[in-house]
């Protein structure tokens, strides 16, 4: 019985021991645990919700599918795969890991239309023609009216200049194009998740909701850039409205992630074929010429001229002749001027650009940019070619094409005339117009016409290189 005894309390010492020993390799060597069914890679070096915020982008992006217990279906692509579709989209490493890198991608602002609807397809649906009707709905409270008003248009005319599309504000809710500005869940089954993440999002041309463009907004929406330039990332959501899908190429204006750019070339030589692919090259005529602005004895700038985006001033009493980026002379506006005026009794000058101009005292902008409708043009004037003051009789000069209209001092507009009628001697469209000692001078093609007003015609012809004493 004894001998028993000692067998069994040997047998439970040999069986604590075991235990002891499996417990010491089950908490130094643990088993592997089963693996998701999903493909996914657990993170590294990620914060622990990224994850599930990988996940939700994928699905919005990317058409990743997962069921309501969060595991893939096996017949549908893995995380790891639309992961590594992502990565590729965007030029990283295509590792299928969900890594620092590919997190702060991610986390960037952007656009709200998926990167994969056929993404290796830049170019979609069109409108079947190309008088584009649009409106604003509801306004951001971050911006004046006018303000929005104006930067919308800028950004329309940018695709206007590089296609032959027209666009003209119907101030109508059946407009083509419908932008506005909404928060959270708007009712196109397309929730803004609040600041920052998605910016806006467009739908393609089409009947109905087709062609819309919305803006989140809970975002800080600037005409600057101290927070989302409101016309940068318009002239993106445009690019949809009319067709464009998103670009690989991150110089491309329809690149899927918000970066600060510059306003006055947004467009690639990508975006340029993709648009004109789907709707044509422009028509629009454009002088590359040198065009002249104003002259006044008491101003600074006695005359000036550019070409796009650069510019050069000769003083009135001086020879030599200053040259530089326009950003150079005036910090606040980049890009080119399409035509320009002086007021002396004003002490002003007024810059147009597209449907836009500023006004300018010395070298500060005054106020804000307008829009060419406060001056009563109708909308399918998208550019003033030239401008120019006469004070002697406080008239003010627009050159359009083949027409102008004469403003008197109240700015009150007349009816448009055909400048072959008036200035029958004037060969090709007018870039630019300047006004000095009695005289009208014209710049046309490759010269500058000078018109005497009393006796009403052209008294001499020159070459714009003999102004900057070239």
């Amino acid at each position: 019985m004894r001998q028993k005894l000692l067998w069994s309390l040997k047998e439970m010492c040999l069986l604590f021991g075991f235990l002891c020993v499996l417990l010491h390799f089950s908490l130094h060597y643990p088993l592997p645990l089963p693996s998701r069914d999903d493909g996914s890679v657990h993170p590294t070096g990620t914060a622990p919700n990224d994850l599930a915020l990988a996940t939700k982008y994928l699905q919005q992006f990317y058409s990743f599918q997962a069921d309501a217990s969060g595991r893939r279906r096996r017949s549908r692509p893995s995380f790891s795969s639309k992961l590594k579709d992502m990565q590729s989209f965007f030029g990283l490493n295509r590792t299928g890991t969900l890594n620092s890198e590919t997190m702060v991608l991610m986390k960037t602002p952007r656009c709200g239309v998926p990167d994969v609807d056929d993404y290796h397809n830049r170019r979609g649906n069109r409108w079947m023609k190309n008088l584009v009707t649009y409106d604003v709905g509801r306004y951001t409270s971050h911006l004046p009216v006018n303000t929005v008003d104006a930067l919308i248009a800028s950004a329309l005319e940018v695709w206007a200049k590089a296609s032959p599309l027209t666009f003209l504000r119907s101030f109508s809710h059946q407009a083509d194009i419908m932008v506005e500005f909404v928060r959270n869940d708007h009712g196109d089954f397309f929730p803004f998740d609040g600041p920052d993440g998605t910016l806006a999002h467009a739908f393609g041309p089409g009947d109905g909701i087709g062609g819309d463009v919305h803006f989140d907004e809970a975002e800080s929406w600037t005409a600057e850039y101290n927070g989302f330039n409101l016309f940068v990332v318009a002239t993106h959501e445009f690019g949809h409205a009319l067709g464009l899908k998103h670009s690989q190429n991150p110089e491309s204006v329809m690149f899927p992630t918000y970066k600060s750019r510059k306003t006055h070339s947004l467009l690639s030589s990508e975006d340029i074929m993709n648009i004109n692919t789907l709707y044509g090259p422009s028509n629009k005529w454009s002088n590359p010429s040198l065009r002249f602005s104003w002259n006044n004895p008491s101003s600074p700038w006695a005359s000036a001229s550019h070409l796009p985006g650069y510019m050069w001033i000769k003083h009135n009493n001086r020879n030599d002749v200053k040259e530089g980026p326009i950003s150079n002379f005036m910090p606040r506006i980049s890009g080119q001027i399409d035509a320009a005026y002086w007021v002396a009794q004003r002490s002003a000058v007024y810059l147009f650009n597209g449907t836009l101009f500023w006004t300018m005292k010395g070298t500060q902008v005054k106020g804000r940019v307008k829009n060419i409708s406060s001056l009563g043009f109708p909308s399918w004037v998208r550019q003033i070619d030239a401008a120019v003051h006469i004070h002697k009789t406080v008239d003010t000069l627009f050159f359009t094409q083949n027409q102008y209209n004469e403003h008197d001092k109240t700015m009150s507009e007349s009816s448009p005339r055909n400048i072959s009628d008036d200035f029958p001697q004037i060969k090709g469209p007018i870039s630019a117009a300047m006004y000095k000692d009695g005289c009208l001078h014209f710049f046309a093609g490759p010269d500058v016409y000078e018109y005497d007003i009393k006796q009403k015609k052209i008294i001499a012809v020159d070459k714009p290189s003999s102004w900057l004493g070239c």
